[in-house]
């Protein structure tokens, strides 16, 4: 991207009221060539540039929610996961261990693993990673399987302050209630209904599907889930288990495009992300996953880092080569609602990238178009 492309690229979409009155935060941006590299360090060089980890972590119970979509079983030209679309085990790994000599107290790595209510555990090993190995990375290192009731005895229900798009409120394993610190680590990717898949919906992954699966409990939940939440979260046609809170409004919009972004969105709001991690070193354009037609892999060689999912999904956004603010109907929200602008509306955080303070590898440095 040359610097006339990013000035037209910042200058483009008109500044709104949401915009300019959401918080900012600055992003870091770092070039990591592959997966051989020292991981640790670039990771270590985008906390730093945030103010160091210390100040986040010491003393506490850091909860990382992890990008695992899809059953482990499934391939992409026969590559590992973690070099499409799972975030990196390398990475993990780093993130662990950085966070460990930072101080946190307990690392609690989370995922609503497919298709399974399980350990966390055996759906890794399931993947190719070295469970061993993250108990290694540091102390107080532990895992969760969030597709279901898990560990604890009871739902954590998370209201979406000041009233949520789709739903008043969420239930959720206790995980994401019982932690100091939230962390998305997401990968650098498309998404078929949401455009992008970056920290903001990586979140949606916090659903139970003993709740909001289609195979959940009419009345209860159902703690052997074995589906996964299409027929229920992304084109409701069916309500999730009557013990969570309902639909705000069941005469909406059943349209995919228009659910999932505003679910995403409120659970955000519900469950605030402390710290963002974008693993944008390998990944894979055109969509989020082996079953999505046409997708390809690629490697950018960026990793992201933020104190604001928004700013830092804008900051990614626009390193894909897109347009954060882009309206529906735009690359890469052809059929769907913008995420990060719903994000803002709820006042998570601003899109506008005039007011996001980009440190490290400059954005038009980092460009990769994902565009084909």
């Amino acid at each position: 991207m040359t610097r006339r492309e990013w000035i037209a690229l910042v200058s483009a979409a008109p500044l709104l009221e949401a915009a300019s009155s959401a918080p900012a935060a600055p992003v870091a941006i770092a070039k990591c060539a592959s997966y051989s590299g020292d991981v640790t360090a670039s990771l270590a060089s985008l906390f730093d540039r945030l103010g160091g980890l210390d100040r986040i972590v010491r003393g506490k119970t850091v909860t990382i929610k992890v990008n695992m979509t899809g059953s482990p079983a499934l391939r992409i030209q026969g590559r590992p996961p973690g070099v499409t679309h799972y975030v990196h085990p390398k990475l993990v790994g780093a993130t662990a261990h950085l966070m460990g000599q930072a101080g946190a107290r307990r690392i609690r790595f989370v995922e609503s693993a497919w298709a399974t209510g399980g350990p966390l555990e055996d759906y890794l090993l399931d993947s190719g990673w070295s469970v061993r190995g993250f108990l290694a990375a540091a102390s107080g290192v532990e895992f969760e399987n969030t597709n279901a009731l898990g560990k604890s005895k009871r739902y954590a229900r998370l209201p979406v302050p000041g009233g949520g798009y789709l739903f008043p409120a969420y239930d959720l394993n206790h995980a994401y209630e019982d932690t100091d610190v939230f962390v998305s680590l997401a990968k650098l990717k498309n998404h078929e209904t949401c455009g992008v898949t970056l920290s903001l919906k990586n979140c949606f992954g916090m659903l139970p599907a003993s709740i909001y699966g289609d195979d959940a409990g009419v009345e209860e939940p159902n703690e052997n889930p074995a589906t996964g939440r299409g027929d229920t979260m992304h084109a409701g046609k069916r309500q999730p288990s009557k013990s969570a809170p309902s639909e705000l409004d069941p005469s909406s919009s059943r349209e995919p495009g228009y659910r999932v972004p505003r679910i995403v969105a409120d659970l955000v709001k519900a469950r605030p992300i402390d710290l963002a991690i974008v693993d944008g070193i390998e990944s894979i354009a055109g969509g989020e996953g082996p079953w999505i037609k046409g997708v390809r892999p690629v490697q950018p060689g960026v990793l992201l880092a933020g104190l604001n999912p928004v700013c830092t999904d804008a900051v990614a956004t626009a390193v894909m080569g897109y347009d954060p603010r882009a309206p529906r109907g735009t690359a890469p929200f052809q059929t769907c609602d913008n995420t990060l602008l719903l994000a803002e509306r709820h006042g998570i955080g601003t899109t506008d990238l005039r007011r996001i303070e980009v440190r490290g590898t400059p954005v038009e440095q980092a460009v990769f178009r994902y565009e084909a």
